[in-house]
């Protein structure tokens, strides 16, 4: 296969990757709500945590490693949910969100204070970028955890729990995927030179 040939089909797979990645992320929030719908918070509690669990399993096998974000937040789930379970307390895993996305903020923010863009540890090999690109991205990104983590305790606080589970599947996830692709600006205009780079 020439290079030309190699290069659009490295490419597809690269997106196939993607999707699985996006997919495996999403499917415990699925089943969460799903379960809730049926039997309650607290069933949708565990069997939240279990496929959380199955999915850090499968990424670990379908890619070799399992990515930091999910695996921390994977850490919050199961310790929140036990909490949630033993103690008959849903706040616990209202609060999850809260303190995972609160967490993810202040490490950036923390990262960046001693200059050191985090990101490019994260997310270095899907994109290159300047080091002034890895900086502003870096920032907001932390600035928008920190908008998650505020967001969730004002719904969680004041509207009822088939709300806040709702907000976290139809609210919550186009949020991040709107920010994201709002940040395509900011991935073209910091793309490092791919020869300079070599």
């Amino acid at each position: 296969m020439s290079q030309d040939q190699a290069a659009p089909a490295k490419s597809v797979q690269s997106e196939r990757g993607q999707l699985l990645k996006l997919a495996l992320e999403i499917a415990p929030l699925v089943v969460f709500f799903a379960v809730n719908g049926y039997r309650g918070i607290l069933w949708g509690t565990g069997a939240f945590m279990a496929a959380t669990i199955v999915s850090l399993v499968l990424s670990r096998s379908v890619f070799g490693r399992i990515p930091v974000m999910p695996f921390v937040s994977g850490i919050f789930v199961v310790t929140f949910g036990t909490l949630t379970l033993v103690l008959q307390d849903a706040v616990f895993i209202k609060l999850k969100p809260t303190i995972v996305n609160a967490l993810f903020s202040v490490i950036l923010f923390g990262g960046l204070l001693f200059g050191r863009p985090l990101l490019r540890n994260l997310m270095g090999d899907l994109f290159q970028l300047t080091p002034r690109g890895w900086v502003v991205l870096t920032f907001r990104w932390a600035c928008f955890f920190a908008f998650l983590a505020v967001v969730n305790e004002l719904v969680w606080r004041n509207f009822s729990e088939s709300f806040w589970i709702g907000f976290k599947i139809w609210g919550i996830m186009p949020l991040t995927m709107a920010f994201a692709l709002s940040q395509l600006g900011v991935l073209k205009r910091h793309q490092a030179d791919q020869e300079a780079m070599r």
